[in-house]
Formats: structure tokens, C-alpha cells, sequence
């Protein structure tokens, strides 16, 4: 009778999460491959459905009060949201503007003040891909299943290191290159595990950056920062689903307590002449487009402009005064916190921005190579099933875990809690559900050999 090494019982217990885990993500790691792959490229997409808009005449300009009058005019009741400078020479401005709870965005020739074009701020193609890749379209829902994917997909990551960390292997073949030319099963097995190995380390970079956008992730890291003490301000990225401008009921009670306290919410629209002001006091400034200028918000006279480049490290917020186009303040990248920073580099190369063309074909790499990850992975399993059976590995003897182990997995759970959360869950259902129908046991290949 054969004897299984402690070892042994071990790295099938480990085969069997790298399958499980497998199982949830492959779906989720090819849509996000593909979605992320074409947000990557997103200035030149966005350049090219631009283009007619950024080609035009150069001429003098009219007076960006003027170029905002025309954009609320084509745009019936609304309110300057934000104004955007144009980025050079024949480019036309982009006006933000707001009615109720939907936000437009008009696109006005500076020189004749024509309307090019009007689109919802949430129906831009790239906003689609953005929901597409973090929220698939479901709002917070769809938050929590690509976060829940992503914290098993590091499950399968760290456990398919381990299974493809050589083992009395001689040479490099099916380790850091794929032996081609030794049959199909080889073959197959090789593009995995080389293009896993490679990809390993850029997926683990990519999952990361993306959490500060999950909801349940976001939202904890923000809790964490506030018992810290680490919090500085509001951040600048979305945490789930990007809450919408303000509601027509909640503009209905502004206006009524505004009557109430003497005044009506006309007299909290900007001066004339300001907007003009604040432009000519930023432009020498080359601030890194595009830039936004927002109106007060409390009826104030303070401006508020913000630098929103993708490349993060370059973004600056000024507040500047309407009355005198004095800048009040300023606060760059450097200034704020490190974690913040931190977030920001991280969120920058996430998306592919930090470091130009070279940033986006990495990126792209990445997400070539996780596709073949998952295809291979799937091929492979195909292959071998059994019929009629999800075709897990056979559980062997419950191998012993010790402290390490049971402290990486914990260490893992506070770090991710909905990781945490669902680990729990998916061991409380196997043992008191799945292990108590024959049906379930014997399709799952819970019955230990």
C-alpha cells in the first residue's frame, strides 16, 4: 500500500484552491483583461472622438463668459457645473453643465461661440468602459463581484506560484519558457504556468492599485485611515458607484431655504467678470490639462481649479478669488499626504498614465498575458475532467496546517475582508452543505481518495 508524504497531501490541498479559486476569477480576469486593456488607451481613444472638435480655426476667442452662456443656453435650466479649458490652439472648450441631476457636457467653438456638440457626462464611451470594467454595469453590485473576484484572483496567484516553484526540474523549459514541440498536454501546461510566472507579479500590481476603487475595499480603507489618523481631505478617485449630482427634490429644499434666509440661489451664481478673471490668472500657469474651473458653491467669491491629468503626480488644486484673481491657495501633488500619494502612483500606473506609452504596453502585456493565463487554465482543465464531474483534484488526507500558514490566511482576511469574509463562508458551506449530499460530494471530488 503507497504511503502519501506530508508534502505530498500538501501541494494537493493547495492544486485544490488554485482550482476553486480558478473556477470564480477566470470569467472576471478575461472582462476585466479586455475592459482594462481599453481603458489603458483611453487618451487616444478619447483624442479620436474628439478630433473634430479639436481641429477647428484658429481665431481670437470670445470671452469664456460668453463661451459658458452659449453652453447654458443649449442646455435649458441648467447651472455652470465646470468650465474646461481648452487644451491648445483650435481646440473647442468643454463646458460642464448641470439640470437636476444630470450633468452635460457642451462642446463650444471659442471664437463663434457655436455649440459642436452636447453628451451626458455618464454617456461618454470611456465612462461605459470605466463602469464596464469596475462596476459591470450594475453600480455597487457589480463593485462587489469584481472585488470579490479580484481578492480570490491573489488567492490564485500566490497558489499557482507555489505549484510552479521547480521541483528537481532540469532546465529552464516549462519554467521560464514553453516547451512547444512535446505534445499537446505539455504544450498547454507550459503557456500556463511561463505565461503565469511572468504575468505574476504585474497581476498582483493591477489588483492592488484597483482596490481604492471597490466599494466594500474603498470604503474600508477610508474607515481605516480615520482611526489612524491618516485621513487628509476628500480623495480624488470614485469608491464604487460615482454618487450623481444633486437630486431635483434636494435643489427644490436649497432654493426654498435660500428664499428663507433672504435670497434667492440666482444671487449665488458667479459674478460677471469673475470666471474671466480666474482663466486669466491660471493660463500662465500651465497647469496640466485638462483643468477645471468650478463656480463657488457657497456663494462666496472663491474658485475652485483643479488639475484632473491622469497621470496623477501632476494634478494641483487652486482656490482663487473671483473679485481680484488672486490665487488663495495651492496644493500640489508633493503636499499631500504619502498614503494619498502612495494611492495616487499607484492609481497612475493602474491606469496606465504614469509613465507614457511604455506604462499603456505593459499594461496592455499584463492583460495579454492574463488572458492567456485564463484560456490556457481553462484548456487545460477541459482537457482532463472527467465526465460528468467538475474534475477538482482528488482531496487526499487533510494535510496539517501550521501557524504560517493559518497566519498568512488571516493576515490575508483583515487585509482583504471581503476575502475574509467569503473564505468563511465558501468552508462553513462546503462542510455543513456540500459534504452532506452525495450529489454535490461526488460532482466537487470532496470525497477524500
Amino acid at each position: 500500500m503507497s504511503v502519501k508524504l506530508p508534502g505530498t497531501r500538501w501541494y494537493n490541498a493547495v492544486w485544490r484552491w488554485h482550482f476553486y479559486a480558478a473556477l470564480l476569477c477566470v470569467p472576471f480576469v478575461i472582462w476585466l483583461a479586455l475592459t482594462g486593456t481599453v481603458y489603458t488607451w483611453k487618451p487616444q481613444i478619447e483624442g479620436w472622438i474628439d478630433r473634430p472638435y479639436d481641429t477647428l480655426s484658429v481665431a481670437p476667442a470670445a470671452s469664456v463668459e460668453a463661451q459658458v452662456a452659449a453652453a447654458l443656453a443649449a442646455v435649458p435650466g441648467a447651472r455652470l457645473h465646470k468650465y474646461e479649458l481648452p487644451a491648445g490652439p483650435g481646440h473647442a472648450a468643454r463646458v460642464i453643465v448641470s439640470a437636476g441631476k444630470v450633468q452635460t457636457r457642451v462642446y463650444v467653438d471659442p471664437a463663434t461661440l457655436r455649440v459642436l456638440k452636447q453628451v451626458g457626462e455618464e454617456e461618454r464611451f470611456m465612462r461605459y468602459v470605466f463602469r464596464l470594467h469596475g462596476e459591470l454595469m450594475v453600480g455597487n453590485a457589480g463593485s462587489y463581484l469584481v472585488e470579490l473576484a479580484a481578492c480570490w484572483a491573489i488567492v490564485m496567484i500566490l497558489t499557482g506560484l507555489y505549484l510552479w516553484w521547480p521541483r528537481g526540474a532540469v532546465g529552464l523549459g516549462g519554467i521560464l519558457y514553453p516547451r512547444l514541440r512535446q505534445g499537446r498536454r505539455l504544450f498547454w501546461r507550459d503557456i500556463h504556468a511561463v505565461s503565469g510566472i511572468w504575468v505574476s507579479l504585474l497581476a498582483l500590481g493591477l489588483i492592488t492599485t484597483g482596490l481604492p476603487w471597490a466599494k466594500a475595499w474603498g470604503s474600508y480603507f477610508k474607515e481605516v485611515r480615520a482611526v489612524t489618523g491618516t485621513a487628509d481631505g476628500p480623495v480624488d478617485w470614485p469608491t464604487g458607484t460615482t454618487p450623481a449630482a444633486t437630486p431635483p427634490g434636494e435643489r427644490a429644499m436649497l432654493d426654498e431655504h435660500a428664499e428663507h434666509m433672504g435670497m434667492s440661489m440666482a444671487h449665488l451664481a458667479p459674478r460677471p467678470g469673475d470666471l474671466d478673471r480666474v482663466v486669466r490668472t491660471i493660463v500662465p500657469l500651465r497647469i496640466a490639462p485638462p483643468v477645471l474651473v468650478a463656480p463657488p458653491a457657497d456663494g462666496a467669491q472663491v474658485w475652485t481649479v483643479t488639475s484632473d491629468a491622469d497621470n496623477r503626480p501632476l494634478r494641483t488644486q487652486l482656490t482663487v478669488d473671483g473679485r481680484s484673481g488672486e490665487i488663495l491657495s495651492r496644493r500640489d501633488f508633493g503636499q499631500r499626504h504619502w498614503v494619498d500619494r502612495a494611492v495616487g502612483y499607484g492609481i497612475a500606473a493602474h491606469e496606465g498614465a504614469l509613465f507614457g506609452i511604455a506604462n499603456q504596453l505593459l499594461g496592455t502585456l499584463a492583460a495579454l498575458l492574463l488572458v492567456t493565463l485564463a484560456v490556457s487554465g481553462t484548456v487545460l482543465w477541459w482537457r482532463r475532467r472527467p465526465i460528468g464531474l467538475i474534475g477538482a483534484p482528488i482531496p487526499l488526507s487533510r494535510p496539517r496546517f501550521g501557524p504560517v500558514l493559518i497566519g498568512v490566511v488571516a493576515l490575508l482576511g483583515i487585509l482583504l475582508p471581503l476575502f475574509g469574509a467569503s473564505l468563511i463562508a465558501v468552508l462553513a458551506i462546503e462542510r455543513l452543505a456540500l459534504r452532506r449530499v452525495p450529489p454535490a460530494r461526488r460532482w466537487l471530488g470532496l470525497r477524500t481518495a
